[in-house]
């Protein structure tokens, strides 16, 4: 079976912004804000490629070509919601899994899905590719819940980048990594 993700809605706003990161690298300067927020942005994408984590809210959509095997786990913890569950027929007729059928976990580290009691997935024969898709949303929230070790290493990233403007020569400060080593999660 295969199972894909995709981000469909990137989060709105960074966990850190351009005058904390002026503050944190002390610039004086307006001149290169908007470099700083390109940094910030290639900063926590880095970060969240590295921790498997999302951080301020984002829209995922996981897709199977079959049913999967449950309960499975989400991608990209913590998972806030499981916004809807789709299935597609062979036909591309659309049909919305009713949430009474399943049950989703949002407390646990990772966010788990399962199908309820006694329940278990339609006869449907599915499209032969992307025949289920599970829309989420996943992130700690806004900026002020995202862990302060995060946010220090996005902020370590951009003084590092702003430091070294040719810094895919010498890659990334090996402290950003040793921040986020903590709460860094397997692939799911």
């Amino acid at each position: 079976m295969g199972r894909y993700y995709k981000l469909k809605t990137a989060p709105a706003s960074e966990p850190v912004t351009a005058a904390e990161v002026k503050l944190y690298t002390r610039v004086p300067h307006t001149v290169e804000d908007g470099l700083i927020d390109v940094w910030i942005a290639a900063g926590r994408e880095a970060a969240e490629n590295y921790q498997h984590r999302a951080y301020i809210t984002q829209t995922w959509q996981m897709v199977c070509d079959s049913f999967p095997s449950t309960p499975f786990q989400f991608p990209m913890p913590p998972l806030i919601s499981l916004d809807s569950v789709k299935y597609y027929d062979t036909d591309e007729t659309e049909t919305v899994y009713a949430d009474s059928n399943y049950q989703v976990d949002t407390i646990s580290e990772v966010g788990r899905f399962s199908l309820a009691y006694n329940v278990v997935w339609p006869s449907a024969v599915l499209r032969p590719m992307n025949g289920v898709i599970f829309e989420f949303q996943a992130g700690y929230g806004d900026a002020d819940a995202v862990p302060k070790a995060v946010k220090d290493a996005i902020m370590l990233y951009c003084a590092y980048r702003y430091e070294n403007r040719t810094a895919e020569v010498d890659g990334i400060p090996e402290t950003f990594y040793h921040l986020l080593d903590p709460d860094r999660m397997a692939v799911y």
